[in-house]
């Protein structure tokens, strides 16, 4: 884990203290591991993930911590069109948006100033001023466009 990582995990830790809570040796393994898995997980993967780190742990706790992550600002619940609430570590320095298969599932992240910048101008143009926005786009990736070809031959 990089100083990042052992910062955000202090962070949340004093989160915790601060509202009362008990930041136990479990807790602290969930966002240790949180913080250092790339991507974006549900919480039945992230629970698959802590269970071979640590048997001892329940996905009652998994999903209670993801919740006090999201609560705390350090994590974001992202939905996408399957309807599987999924986590990420929340950078607000980082935005990006998301290109989504709707075939296998993949996700990339994606970021373009010009995006960006046009939806500023969007919002502008309208009336309103930007706070936040979530920009995904749904498709077919190109592993899946292919399978599709192949399997017309």
């Amino acid at each position: 884990m990089d100083k990042v990582q052992n910062a955000t995990v202090k962070n949340f830790l004093d989160f915790m203290k601060r509202k009362g809570m008990n930041t136990t040796v479990q807790r602290r393994t969930i966002a240790e591991t949180f913080f250092s898995l790339p991507g974006h997980h549900s919480l039945e993967e992230f629970y698959n993930i802590i269970a071979k780190e640590d048997p001892s742990i329940g996905q009652t706790t998994v999903y209670r911590t993801l919740k006090l992550l999201c609560e705390a600002g350090f994590a974001t619940e992202i939905h996408f069109s399957d309807d599987i609430t999924r986590y990420e570590v929340a950078n607000p320095t980082k935005h990006h948006d998301h290109l989504i298969c709707l075939e296998c599932g993949k996700i990339v992240e994606i970021y373009d100033p010009n995006i960006e910048k046009w939806q500023k101008e969007i919002a502008a143009a309208n009336g309103f001023n930007l706070t936040g926005h979530i920009h995904n786009l749904y498709g077919q990736c190109t592993d899946c466009r292919k399978k599709e070809t192949y399997n017309d031959i």
